[in-house]
């Protein structure tokens, strides 16, 4: 009897507190699916759940006071990577591989995590481990169970790519020792077939491929490349992913990686600097996702044009163009980063003047990141939005990101799920 009324006692102690409430006062509130900013509103939040949204005051266990803040949902990053800290050259990137443990790499992935959600990205695609196996999904399961603190997490384990074709280089090292590699490296689609299955096994939820290499401009001012898989490979990828309930994004910066990633079933292009108008018809009429990826272009080139490769600086001088072309042809736009590309410790959000820049307004910017982003990761109706149902995931400002964009650099306040990370 006397264990009974422990375990009653115990019980009844979690469901109580698991149904406290709280409200958030909110000065202006951006409501992210029609682009309008409400003012003096109040969120009703249960199990991290938001129940309401009202001009209404309502009662609650408690209160969290933004009416003087400028409040808006999570943001999401479509584009991160935990378990790196910045490659400008090809040295950066394998002193990681080589000289970081895995253990190493997830312990600096955890703070990594932890900078996101603080930058106020509550939910994140991370695409690939570069070399880290599939301690990705460890990071996800820490932030699952509290053990580490961080965003919501889809991620894609072994990024895929074809023998040879992928860092680290043998070439770079004495012929007789063997490497580790930053990818999985399959050769045939029985290869690839196995690839995706045992990356689905180890818990990736998306699977990424590297499409094209060697990236080059012609004299008409165009970019080309060398695809990376066979029609057979590439192909045998996207059947599996598909197949397997899965979706497939695709590194691919010229039309030589972006069609052949698309025909195989791609539903995001990642990077994509060297599109061409026929790239963006397809991602148009085929409603896939491009992630620009902007920032970490500019911040790579330099380095990269002193170490004697120009790419990323003739991708510089273009991508405006290639943006504006893009958007006019109503490519879907989603906001991703490729932070890990480069240093955590610089803005996740700086691609958002980028878009504003180049012709968006502030809130078609930040759907980027809202709306847009959680209908690809197929969380719509639960992330990127504030309304009855999905997740209480908040963020304020002191000032106005739809009059000054750079504010989102800024954020002062967090909130996932309900429970306030940064105040």
């Amino acid at each position: 009897m006397k264990k009974f009324l422990v375990s009653f006692l115990i019980l009844s102690t979690f469901f109580a507190t698991a149904q406290k409430s709280t409200v958030v006062k909110c000065g202006k509130l951006l409501d992210t699916k029609t682009g309008k900013v409400l003012e003096n509103q109040y969120v009703l939040i249960k199990a991290g759940v938001v129940v309401s949204v009202s001009s209404t005051p309502v009662n609650a266990d408690s209160v969290i006071d933004l009416s003087s803040y400028f409040v808006m949902p999570g943001m999401i990053d479509a584009h991160t990577h935990v378990l790196l800290q910045g490659d400008i050259t090809s040295e950066d990137y394998d002193v990681q591989v080589l000289k970081e443990s895995i253990p190493y790499r997830t312990l600096r992935a955890s703070k990594s995590a932890e900078k996101s959600i603080l930058n106020g990205f509550t939910t994140i695609r991370d695409l690939g481990t570069e070399g880290a196996g599939f301690a990705d999904v460890d990071v996800k399961k820490a932030i699952n169970k509290g053990v580490i603190t961080g965003p919501r997490m889809q991620v894609a384990t072994l990024a895929m790519n074809t023998t040879g074709h992928y860092p680290l280089k043998a070439s770079d090292y004495a012929w007789e020792l063997k490497f580790p590699k930053g990818v999985i490296e399959i050769t045939g689609a029985d290869e690839a077939r196995k690839a995706v299955r045992q990356q689905i096994e180890q818990g990736a939820d998306w699977i990424k491929i590297y499409a094209d290499r060697g990236y080059y401009k012609l004299a008409d001012g165009s970019f080309r490349s060398l695809p990376n898989f066979t029609n057979e490979e590439i192909n045998a990828i996207g059947d599996e992913t598909i197949k397997s309930r899965k979706k497939l994004a695709a590194h691919a910066m010229t039309r030589d990686g972006i069609i052949a990633a698309i025909n195989a079933g791609a539903v995001s292009i990642e990077h994509g600097s060297g599109m061409d108008e026929e790239c963006m018809k397809l991602m148009a009429d085929k409603g896939v996702y491009w992630c620009p990826t902007l920032f970490v272009n500019e911040y790579v080139a330099e380095g990269r044009a002193k170490m004697g490769s120009m790419i990323n600086l003739y991708f510089q001088q273009s991508i405006e163009s290639t943006f504006k072309k893009a958007i006019k042809m109503g490519v879907k736009l989603t906001y991703g980063t490729d932070i890990g590309g480069y240093d955590w410790g610089l803005p996740q959000a700086k691609d958002f003047t980028y878009f504003v820049q180049w012709g968006l307004t502030p809130v078609q910017a930040i759907q980027t990141a809202t709306t847009t982003a959680a209908e690809l990761l197929g969380m719509q109706g639960k992330v990127g939005e504030i309304s009855p149902g999905a997740f209480a995931d908040i963020i304020a400002f002191k000032k106005d990101p739809l009059k000054d964009i750079s504010v989102l650099q800024s954020v002062n306040f967090v909130m996932k799920e309900g429970k306030v990370y940064k105040q």
